[in-house]
């Protein structure tokens, strides 16, 4: 299945676990400070596949376009991964179909009003009334950066 939905703020593509790739594994932490002798002798593999997604069929990678969650480590280029099966709950970061537009935003659900936060004071939340079209799309599991 190939596809790609675009809009302003998120690339939508689906996620295909239909291959494995063992990559070497650091089992015990990375030193951040003095490099480690023990690194020479890596004889560990993790499938991200497998650690990132657990419900395939449910789950895609979204590329963030924007700055509104810069304060929850969220940045321009990101690659969310995104799981339709789960709940929305309050605090999570979704990814949300708001009257014609994606947008991923935390969700701040409470007496039943729902609002959609921005990480970052530049942006305005948006409260979700009667008159939007909102469908919460999938909460965001993880996130991979690119430094």
């Amino acid at each position: 299945m190939r596809m790609k939905k675009n809009s302003k703020t998120i690339e939508l593509f689906p996620a295909s676990t239909e291959t494995e790739l063992a990559l070497s594994f650091v089992d015990e932490g990375i030193s951040a400070g003095f490099p480690s002798p023990a690194l020479d002798f890596v004889d560990v593999s993790i499938d991200l596949n497998k650690h990132l997604i657990k419900h395939p069929s449910a789950t895609f990678y979204g590329r963030v376009k924007g700055f509104s969650l810069k304060n929850a480590g969220i940045d321009d280029g990101d690659l969310m991964i995104i799981d339709r099966s789960l709940e929305p709950v309050h605090g999570k970061i979704a990814v949300c179909f708001i009257d014609g537009e994606f947008t991923a935003k935390r969700l701040h659900i409470k007496n039943k009003e729902v609002w959609l936060m921005p990480e970052n004071e530049a942006y305005s939340p948006i409260k979700v009334t009667e008159s939007n079209e909102l469908i919460i799309w999938g909460i965001v599991t993880h996130v991979i950066k690119s430094f």
